[in-house]
């Protein structure tokens, strides 16, 4: 039988166990870690880090387990899909992941619009005597950052949702220095599958040797646009086709990963897949689940200067290359999008992302940089007409204006 993350024709907790069945239960700890690891499940909130081997890492006592459905990501509403549509999957496995780890800790942090539809999903579990521990719904702020890992557990400690310098792993001092588990809320649903379905079942979801399934927003110039769950391995031209219904050569490039992602130009579009592996030549990762399409009239420079003034916008002004650096990218980099002494801005954006690079408290610099460079990169032949005062795409250098960045 064909199940996926929206099996269930209702987000009703009734129609949930009648479509899925109860909670799996396990003899001991150690048997869902094992069955997560020759699943090859990794997180689906960016880092794609194994959630195996998170699992294994968490010791001591008092555990805590987060799920993170901050979604600050602006390109994607995969969480925001997932946590209205099929609330009851999510917390199925934040009560398998705390079972596995002795937690009784057990919190759900997500947008404010999002609580009333998961309280009553938790109301509805509370009532029909499921056993499960208390789960306390935290409300994320909005912003780009507030979904990093230590802003959230700054967030729950009560400080403002701003990421923290951190010199010890989550597993081990996270939440008021007990050990942590933070993973994306999709994680937590593929868990839940998982250990209903095997571990063989969810290798073979996947395409080309990658595993299961992931759920994308497609955006942008694409003909379909919109939240869907695809083989993760699958082509980008097979999603671009068969998913989002337009034709790559209507395309420019497509940006994968959300901003802290990187640009595929046409070329790739033929050839990559949606792995880590395929796409790291890009400065892309399945990231986030996004997929943002770039028509062939549009300018790649002017879209990205507009993202990388947001991402200069969103920091947490807590450490120099955030408050110094990134305005400084930004601006160097719409001067170069919009044709203004260009050679000397793209020269100067070379040493500003050198010197941001790794230095920051968090990985925000580090993202920001890492989209820098793949615009720079996808969209070198832009760099080269703006310098001699055209555009790829047909625009003059009379009519590049730096739009006011206040």
């Amino acid at each position: 039988m064909n199940r996926h993350l929206f099996s269930s024709p209702t987000d009703a907790f009734t129609s949930h166990t009648a479509t899925f069945g109860p909670i799996p239960e396990y003899p001991h700890r150690g048997v869902l870690t094992g069955e997560l690891a020759e699943a090859g499940l990794a997180g689906r909130g960016g880092a794609g880090f194994p959630t195996a081997e998170k699992l294994a890492a968490i010791s001591g006592r008092r555990t805590v387990v987060i799920g993170n459905g901050a979604e600050g990501e602006p390109l994607s509403d995969k969480d925001a899909v997932l946590l209205t549509h099929a609330p009851h999957l999510v917390i199925d496995g934040l009560v398998l992941a705390a079972r596995e780890v002795g937690s009784r800790e057990v919190y759900l942090y997500a947008d404010e619009a999002r609580l009333p539809n998961l309280e009553r999903a938790l109301s509805q579990r509370r009532h029909a005597n499921s056993g499960d521990p208390d789960v306390r719904l935290i409300a994320a702020p909005g912003g780009f950052v507030s979904g990093e890992k230590s802003s959230i557990v700054n967030r729950i400690g009560g400080g403002p949702a701003v990421p923290l310098d951190r010199r010890s792993h989550l597993s081990e001092s996270g939440l008021r220095g007990r050990p942590t588990l933070i993973s994306n809320v999709e994680t937590f649903a593929h868990v839940a599958m998982i250990a209903r379905y095997s571990a063989h079942w969810f290798r073979s979801r996947g395409m080309n040797g990658a595993a299961g399934t992931m759920l994308v927003t497609l955006s942008g110039d694409l003909r379909s646009r919109g939240v869907v769950e695809i083989p993760m391995g699958i082509s980008l031209h097979q999603l671009l086709t068969e998913y989002a219904g337009t034709d790559p050569r209507a395309l420019r490039a497509v940006l994968a990963g959300g901003y802290h992602g990187g640009w595929i130009t046409s070329a790739g579009l033929l050839s990559a897949i949606l792995t880590p592996g395929s796409l790291a030549p890009y400065g892309a990762s399945p990231g986030a689940g996004v997929v943002h399409g770039l028509g062939v009239s549009r300018c790649g420079l002017r879209a990205a200067a507009g993202i990388v003034r947001y991402l200069s916008g969103q920091n947490a002004r807590q450490c120099g290359p955030c408050v110094n650096g990134l305005p400084r990218v930004a601006e160097s980099f719409e001067h170069v999008a919009f044709g203004q002494s260009v050679q000397a801005h793209e020269r100067e954006l070379v040493f500003l992302t050198d010197m941001v690079n790794g230095r920051g408290a968090c990985k925000h610099p580090d993202g920001t940089v890492r989209f820098v460079r793949s615009s720079l990169r996808a969209f070198a032949g832009d760099v080269r007409q703006h310098a001699a005062g055209t555009c790829e795409v047909g625009w003059r250098a009379s009519g590049f204006d730096i739009p006011d960045a206040s």
